[in-house]
C-alpha cells in the first residue's frame, strides 16, 4: 500500500515544485500544474503540465550519462498514488547556489544584456548579432537563484569562481555545456533547436556533481521548430512563451511592472499551452504522452 502524501514532512514550495522529506536520505519532489510568468505564479493552472515535466525529466535523466538525483524508478512505491506520474523520489544533495545556463542562440535576457554591453555574463560576443542569432559556440551564462517572487540575476564566471572555487566552477561550466551539446544534438534529430536551457546541480556525500531538479523540460528550456527558424525574429517555442505573449498583449489588459497580479488565463490559452508542452515531450522523446502512467487525480 502506498503512503499518503500527508505522511511526509513538507519542506518547501517553489513556483512549480513542492518538496517533501521521505527519510534522512531521500526527498519526494512533486511537480504541480502551476505556471509562472514574469516572476508571478498565475492563478490559472495548465492541466497535465506537472506530468509532462516529470516525464520529460525522466526521459533525459535516463538518456544522459551525467549523474542525476533520482533515487528510485518513476513508479517507486514511495510515491503516493495521488501524485503518481508527477512526482519523483530524489537523493538529498548540497545544492549549488547558481542556475547553470547554456545558450546556443541569442534571445531573452541574453539578448537584452548583449544589446547593452556586447557580452553575456562577461562572455564577449561578435558584433551584429540579433534576435535568434546562432552563437559561434555555446556559452555558459550562470545566474543567481532568486527567492520566490524575485528575478534571477545573470552573473559572470568570475563571480561563480569567487563563490565556490575555480575547480568546482570549471566543472559546472564543462558539465553544463557538455549536457547542452548532447541534448541539442538529440533535439536536432527530432527537428527541434534547443536554443538555451538551464540546469541545477547538487553535490552528494562523495563530492560528486549531480544533475538535480528538472532537466531539459519546456519550463527550463527553449525549443524552437527547426523548419520555421529564422534569425532576426522571435521564433515560436514549445514553452510558456505563449503565456508570456498573451499576458503582454492587448487582450489581457495587464501591464507588466505595475505590481498588479496577472489576470486569469482564458481557456484557449490554457489548452494551447498544454498542447505545446505535450508536443515538446512527444517530439523529443519519441513517446506518446498518453502512455505515461498514472491517471490524473
Amino acid at each position: 500500500m502506498r503512503p499518503e502524501l500527508s505522511s511526509y514532512d513538507h519542506l518547501s514550495a517553489g513556483k512549480v515544485r513542492e518538496i517533501y522529506e521521505i527519510d534522512a536520505d531521500t526527498l519526494l519532489m512533486v511537480v504541480s500544474d502551476r505556471i509562472s510568468a514574469y516572476d508571478h505564479i498565475l492563478d490559472t493552472e495548465i492541466p497535465d503540465k506537472g506530468r509532462v515535466l516529470t516525464a520529460m525529466s525522466v526521459f533525459f535523466f535516463e538518456a544522459l550519462s551525467a549523474p542525476n538525483h533520482l533515487a528510485g524508478p518513476a513508479d517507486d512505491e514511495r510515491i503516493p498514488a495521488e501524485v503518481l506520474g508527477r512526482a519523483l523520489v530524489c537523493r538529498k544533495l548540497d545544492m549549488v547556489p547558481f542556475e547553470c545556463v547554456a545558450r546556443g542562440y541569442l534571445t531573452g535576457s541574453g539578448l537584452r544584456e548583449y544589446r547593452e554591453t556586447g557580452a553575456v555574463c562577461g562572455v564577449a560576443l561578435p558584433p551584429g548579432l540579433t534576435e535568434g542569432s546562432k552563437l559561434p559556440e555555446p556559452i555558459f551564462t550562470p545566474a543567481t537563484k532568486a527567492e520566490l517572487g524575485d528575478h534571477d540575476e545573470n552573473v559572470s564566471f568570475a563571480h561563480v569562481v569567487d563563490a565556490i572555487g575555480r575547480e568546482r566552477a570549471e566543472q559546472l561550466r564543462e558539465t553544463t555545456l557538455g549536457v547542452y551539446r548532447t541534448a541539442a544534438s538529440m533535439a536536432a534529430d527530432r527537428g527541434l533547436i534547443l536554443a538555451d536551457t538551464k540546469f541545477e546541480f547538487g553535490v552528494d556525500a562523495e563530492g560528486t556533481l549531480v544533475l538535480a531538479d528538472e532537466v531539459l523540460t519546456p519550463d527550463s528550456s527553449r525549443y524552437w521548430p527547426a523548419d520555421s527558424y529564422a534569425e532576426g525574429q522571435v521564433n515560436p517555442s514549445f514553452d510558456k512563451q505563449y503565456v508570456r505573449d498573451w499576458l503582454t498583449g492587448p487582450k489581457s489588459g495587464w501591464k507588466r511592472g505595475t505590481g498588479a497580479p496577472p489576470p486569469p488565463l482564458p481557456g484557449s490559452v490554457v489548452e494551447a499551452t498544454r498542447e505545446r508542452y505535450i508536443e515538446a515531450y512527444e517530439r523529443i522523446s519519441g513517446r506518446r504522452f498518453a502512455d505515461w502512467y498514472g491517471e490524473p487525480a
